[in-house]
């Protein structure tokens, strides 16, 4: 059975992510083999979580994507934004963490910190939110 466009994307994001997470776990043992205290960076760490929990949260983007009403390319826009923004927030995770250059990146955020932050929460949510529109209708509202 071959997949849609969309779905096959998002499911190699999902397995993108995870390769990268388990990367940023070989960042993190070598921060916490190195350390005094035999701890990673707060940011490293949160990174390496952050990419686990994305990499299956895409996967579930996926399953919306593949049974939902709409056209493939809705769907493919509506998970690139949210996949856009859950990389985005792992590489600032990174970033930080590599750098230690903050404990916590609210404290003196950079100059456009809380303008992603509001994009990344209507990305996120109005993204997701349209694929389980497209779910709901199709798999409980569709004429059939």
């Amino acid at each position: 059975m071959q997949l849609e466009l969309d779905t096959k994307v998002i499911v190699l994001a999902a397995g993108l992510l995870l390769l990268w997470a388990l990367g940023l776990g070989v960042l993190k043992y070598r921060q916490m083999s190195t350390s005094a205290d035999g701890t990673a960076h707060r940011y490293v760490d949160i990174a390496h979580r952050a990419a686990l929990m994305y990499s299956f949260a895409a996967l579930l983007l996926a399953v919306l994507a593949h049974f939902s009403a709409w056209p493939v390319p809705v769907d493919l826009i509506a998970a690139s934004v949210v996949l856009v923004f859950f990389v985005g927030a792992i590489v600032g995770y990174t970033v930080h963490g590599i750098r230690r250059d903050t404990e916590n990146q609210f404290v003196h955020p950079v100059p456009g910190t809380h303008a992603f932050m509001v994009l990344l929460i209507i990305g996120e949510i109005g993204g997701t939110a349209v694929l389980v529109v497209g779910f709901a209708k199709e798999q409980f509202f569709a004429l059939n």
